[in-house]
């Protein structure tokens, strides 16, 4: 009888342990491998839908730069010079997307006086890298871009950060915990928390309601990547951010709930702004608001000081 029991304790743990194995496999590769959207179809969603003239990127002054990032691969960038100007803004996507969904807004800054940077994020479009981390090792990877800009305009030029998404997230990650040096930042819908966020998106897509897959999550996570999620929170570091930041978001995003970045918001000290628009799904604030955005933009740019310098 004895030899039974632990026959079948041995057998039940053999079993716990490789569905917890199998699920923490399959959840961090979730993560670390989220599908991307093909190069091609962003390009072509994108000129389809008028947010890029073709016309206009052909003919615009441009330059094309590997940058090499801290973490040890080459990062691709496209530095868009429209304008006798050193001022310039570096645009962070979202997950899943390239610099070619970035482009939308290189023509709102230029009609604001600033040129403009854009650039893959690791394991997006041209850059190297082989897992997404949503903004843990990306915020690396953006002090080595923010460093190329400043050698190439001076230290008197004005520069800003405008990230979506993951890219707000990663923008927010920079300033609030490795150097905050950038002139202004614009952050469109990040997210505060990203064990909240996951656990968001499992209650909406998967039948796990418990905070339990989160542990199992972030143990895989250490072991294959080398962080946890807890690891990826600007609500943390939002805090340490002197200079100015405007928060974006729209009311109808349930992916990243704006209660995010109103979370953020409170915690930014200093100067700071806040617009949450009524329509647009998640990242579509701009593509459904644009010319309240650009102007949004404009008045948080003049009213810390920052237009026509």
């Amino acid at each position: 009888m004895k030899k039974r029991v632990i026959l079948w304790t041995s057998l039940l743990t053999s079993i716990l342990t490789a569905t917890t194995t199998v699920f923490g496999y399959f959840v961090t590769n979730k993560l670390m491998y989220m599908k991307k959207k093909e190069d091609d179809f962003i390009l072509n969603r994108e000129i389809t839908s008028k947010r890029l003239d073709e016309a206009w990127f052909r003919a615009v002054n441009k330059t094309e730069r590997w940058i090499e990032s801290i973490n040890g691969y080459s990062l691709k960038a496209i530095f868009v010079g429209p304008l006798q100007t050193n001022n310039y803004v570096i645009i962070c996507h979202g997950v899943t997307e390239n610099k070619i969904n970035s482009l939308r807004f290189v023509r709102m800054f230029e009609r604001l006086g600033f040129n403009s940077v854009v650039y893959d994020h690791r394991r997006h479009g041209d850059s190297g890298g082989k897992t997404t981390s949503f903004g843990f090792y990306e915020k690396i990877d953006l002090q080595s871009i923010v460093e190329a800009v400043r050698e190439r305009v001076g230290e008197n030029a004005i520069i800003g950060i405008h990230g979506e998404s993951m890219g707000a997230a990663t923008m927010l990650l920079y300033a609030g915990s490795i150097l905050d040096d950038a002139d202004f930042y614009i952050s469109d819908c990040s997210f505060s928390n990203f064990e909240e966020q996951v656990l968001h998106i499992m209650r909406q897509t998967t039948p796990l309601r418990s905070s339990l897959a989160i542990r199992f999550a972030n143990l895989f996570l250490k072991i294959r990547d080398g962080y946890t999620l807890n690891l990826v929170s600007p609500i943390d570091v939002v805090d340490h951010i002197e200079k100015p930041v405007l928060f974006i978001h729209s009311l109808q995003d349930d992916f990243i709930l704006p209660g995010m970045t109103e979370e953020l918001f409170k915690k930014k000290k200093g100067p700071k702004s806040l617009k949450l628009f009524d329509v647009g799904a998640h990242a579509k604030s701009f593509n459904e608001n644009s010319e309240e955005y650009e102007q949004i933009v404009a008045d948080f740019l003049q009213h810390n000081n920052l237009l026509n310098k």
